[in-house]
């Protein structure tokens, strides 16, 4: 979609927003996959309600994009604007026990920033892609941590009262990958309060971590994380390897050959090629086990 009215670009410009036209979402995205459209960048949390409030008297609707991380974009030309934050200077601010962290922060920054200052428990997190913002509405964890198990308090643009809102943590529920945050509901910024470790314990913890994502996960490859959640008491990834659906390709999607929980992009896949995997593999997997596998990968269909 593009923005052509000049008095839309002029409100936009008053707000401080940038305006990218003809973004390529491939290039925002981990998978390398998604059309074009034009994105806002805002530098202003306070500007968010105003921004929407153009938005939506121009009749231009929208979608809220952090890191791409987690994400299958649809392909061509999008029917929608993408909207980002643009990250402050600094994004981390740390107060004893407590970081105080942009949505647009990088999380694997964030993780190592605070470790550098004695501060841990999100160890698990170093491997994962993505921004602050990303990993608070999904729950993001690994290795037997999650990061909704240190939020204090979330700062948010809250569609269903249209306003800047805080959130106590008590008031969220964080359960795996799913947050009770609602869907138009955009994350920016959030207070974590962190154990205290000494530096060199928790190096030992993230060097553990790395090691393991380096011995099972596609890491020089274009993905998206995990496809499926897993089942309760089950492991999506090892039904899938089971049934021998590792190298299966469609296009140039493929589920990865070290990771069967992983599809990769190899070469110049489209969301067609991936969303076409994603049927074939949870059909299989539902036909072998009785079992239907739920998307942890976020889709943004046209």
């Amino acid at each position: 979609m593009r923005i052509n009215d000049p008095k839309l670009l002029a409100g936009l410009a008053e707000l401080g927003i940038q305006v990218r036209p003809s973004t390529n979402l491939s290039e925002l995205t981990s998978l390398g996959i998604g059309g074009t459209t034009d994105s806002l960048r805002i530098t202003k949390h306070e500007s968010i309600p105003l921004l929407l409030n153009l938005l939506d008297a121009t009749h231009i609707p929208h979608r809220f994009l952090g890191g791409g991380s987690n994400l299958l974009v649809d392909d061509g030309e999008l029917p929608w604007v993408v909207l980002q934050l643009a990250p402050p200077e600094p994004d981390i601010v740390l107060e004893g026990t407590l970081a105080r962290v942009d949505a647009a922060a990088d999380l694997g920054r964030t993780v190592t920033f605070c470790a550098k200052h004695d501060l841990g428990g999100m160890e698990g997190l170093i491997g994962v892609p993505g921004t602050v913002g990303g990993a608070l509405r999904m729950n993001a964890g690994a290795y037997g941590m999650q990061i909704g198990t240190y939020v204090r308090e979330v700062k948010l643009y809250r569609a269903a009262t249209r306003r800047v809102e805080t959130l106590r943590g008590r008031q969220i529920s964080f359960e795996y990958r799913h947050t009770s945050f609602a869907a138009g509901d955009m994350m920016l910024a959030v207070i974590l309060e962190l154990p205290s470790k000494p530096y060199n314990e928790i190096l030992k913890g993230i060097r553990i971590c790395n090691e393991k994502r380096r011995s099972s996960q596609p890491l020089g490859q274009k993905s998206a994380g995990c496809i499926f959640k897993n089942p309760p008491g089950a492991s999506a990834g090892r039904m899938i390897d089971e049934l021998g659906l590792k190298g299966l390709s469609v296009g140039d999607a493929r589920v990865s050959d070290r990771h069967a929980n992983f599809f990769v992009n190899a070469g110049c896949a489209c969301a067609k090629d991936m969303l076409a995997l994603i049927a074939a593999v949870r059909q299989r997997v539902q036909k072998a086990y009785g079992v239907a596998l739920e998307n942890e990968v976020v889709v943004w269909n046209a």
